[in-house]
């Protein structure tokens, strides 16, 4: 293990890739504690080489931009012979992946607050002109509090600057592409919101919604098949969330969002109409169907009854007064 990269001690592994390496790592000049990535690249050829250092600059470059409570702060990036780093801020956390793996007891709410920060950070990404290309839960923290943060766009692709693809390469996680990426169509910021959808499926149910033997076997149902909704296996899941998962998921670039503000709003709608059920539960006096806008409370049966049988009393009481009345003052005469 290294001792140091640049003005960095290194303290520990904390994860090992394809290519590369991750350490906590302390930083003497700013006295705080570090995440490094690193990147080997001594066992590519010249060509290779080139490609992948450009890559893993894009990353620092993209990510740098960004300034955002859900997206990995970047704090410096260098070299090292044929090693090159990223600095980036250390999370305490857990891997969403792993979340789900092991199936922790999240409820409905807290799955959809994970998410809503998911796609918040996405939005502000998106907004900067960056696509990230491989949403999957294997790339998004959940520290403390349930605070998440979207890490490694080391693929991203920024709008402004050169493709580092060729078309028929295919950059991303094969179960969390979107169509157009698997058929190598022209990607935009849609393409992340497929791949957001496969991650919500599986946050609310624990299952991919495509799901095969092998990889192709998975792209052929991404691209051609529509998966079961998620209250199917979740029978916790409001219809609410199976339609704004139904079209994450459309396979027409033209019918999903057409930009995760579109996204958050829904999910944001949904997290109060959750909540207000929610809250009525513990209130029964009170419901919320899932038509009903925010704030506008609807009396339940037994409160209408009482106030149809408390309105028939009242008048009753004014019909005899009145009849009273009547007869008295004609008595008088």
């Amino acid at each position: 293990m290294e001792s140091h990269l640049g003005r960095y001690e290194i303290l520990e592994e904390l994860g090992r890739g394809e290519m590369g390496v991750v350490y906590k790592a302390y930083d003497p000049l700013i006295d705080r504690f570090v995440a490094i990535k690193t990147i080997n690249l001594e066992k590519l050829c010249d060509e290779e080489k080139d490609e992948y250092k450009a890559r893993f600059y894009q990353e620092a470059k993209a990510a740098g931009r960004l300034n955002h409570p859900n997206i990995i702060t970047i704090y410096d990036l260098g070299r090292k012979g044929d090693m090159a780093y990223i600095a980036m801020e250390l999370m305490e956390g857990t891997e969403l992946q792993d979340i789900v793996a092991e199936k922790q007891p999240l409820t409905i709410a807290e799955k959809l607050d994970v998410s809503f920060q998911v796609a918040e950070g996405l939005a502000y990404a998106h907004e900067h002109g960056i696509i990230h290309r491989d949403i999957k839960p294997s790339n998004i923290m959940v520290l403390r509090g349930k605070h998440v943060k979207i890490a490694d766009f080391g693929i991203a692709r920024m709008k402004s600057s050169l493709a580092l693809t060729k078309t028929n390469k295919i950059i991303g996680s094969p179960l969390y592409m979107s169509p157009e990426q698997i058929q190598s169509h022209p990607i935009d910021p849609r393409s992340d919101i497929f791949s957001f959808g496969i991650v919500l499926y599986q946050i609310l149910t624990g299952k991919l919604p495509f799901n095969g033997d092998n990889v192709n076997s998975v792209m052929y149902q991404i691209v051609n098949e529509e998966p079961q909704k998620p209250s199917a296996l979740n029978p916790e899941v409001p219809e609410t969330l199976d339609r704004i998962v139904a079209k994450c998921l459309e396979k027409k670039t033209s019918d999903r969002y057409q930009n995760v503000n579109e996204l958050t709003r829904d999910l944001h709608s949904c997290r109060i109409l959750l909540s207000q059920t929610n809250t009525n539960s513990a209130n029964p006096g009170y419901y919320f169907e899932d038509a009903v806008a925010p704030g506008n409370r609807n009396i339940n049966t037994g409160q209408l009854i009482w106030a149809v049988v408390l309105t028939a009393l009242l008048s009753l009481g004014l019909y005899v007064m009145i009849d009273y009345l009547i007869h008295t003052t004609h008595g008088a005469h």
